[in-house]
């Protein structure tokens, strides 16, 4: 029954490990590579009829060729509050609207605005990295109260520990993974 207590705590924290390096992975999907992916502007909230609502409920997606992509509302109502969402975005998009349907074309990035991508992009994953920490500090924190109150032997804590360490140390290494394959994805031409 002990052992079971240090269990479920590890599990709980793994899973919440796992579910922090997918945010870091869908925090990347938003920053723009020079190539277009309909990532950058699905999640955009779009006020329709008043009520803010992400735009891939909105609309269907395409990519004709690596830097135009399609939109196609489902409610060519909805083309002008679509068109006004992606204005008011930080992606730097003048959006251009035929009546049917919304193209985005992406111009090539600078090297500058490279560079300032990846920085941001670090900034994230050390988000990332600080989350996964943190879940490794509250899952120490629930074992050393289970072995306050009897529940653990300090052994079975240490063992628990250099679990939580192990696992800490492979999600980690999951977002350095991502971080890396983003900046190249950012830095080549």
């Amino acid at each position: 029954m002990t052992e079971e207590l240090g269990s479920l705590v590890v599990e709980d924290i793994r899973e919440r490990m796992t579910k922090a390096v997918e945010h870091v992975r869908s925090e990347f999907a938003t920053v723009r590579t020079g190539r277009a992916t309909p990532a950058l502007v699905e999640s955009l909230p779009v006020d329709y009829y008043g009520t803010p609502t992400p735009l891939r409920q909105l609309a269907g997606f395409s990519v004709p060729d690596a830097m135009l992509l399609v939109i196609s509302p489902y409610d060519k109502s909805a083309l002008g509050a679509i068109e006004k969402a992606i204005q008011s975005s930080d992606l730097g998009i003048n959006p251009s609207n035929d009546g049917t349907v919304i193209r985005l074309a992406f111009p090539q990035l600078t090297e500058e605005r490279r560079k300032e991508l990846v920085r941001i992009v670090r900034h994230k994953a050390e988000e990332g990295r600080i989350a996964v920490r943190n879940l490794r500090r509250t899952g120490r924190h629930e074992l050393e109260a289970l072995h306050k109150d009897g529940s653990l032997t300090a052994d079975e804590v240490d063992r628990f520990e250099k679990e939580l360490d192990r696992i800490t140390h492979q999600q980690v290494a999951g977002i350095d993974d991502l971080l890396a394959h983003k900046e190249h994805e950012l830095l080549e031409l």
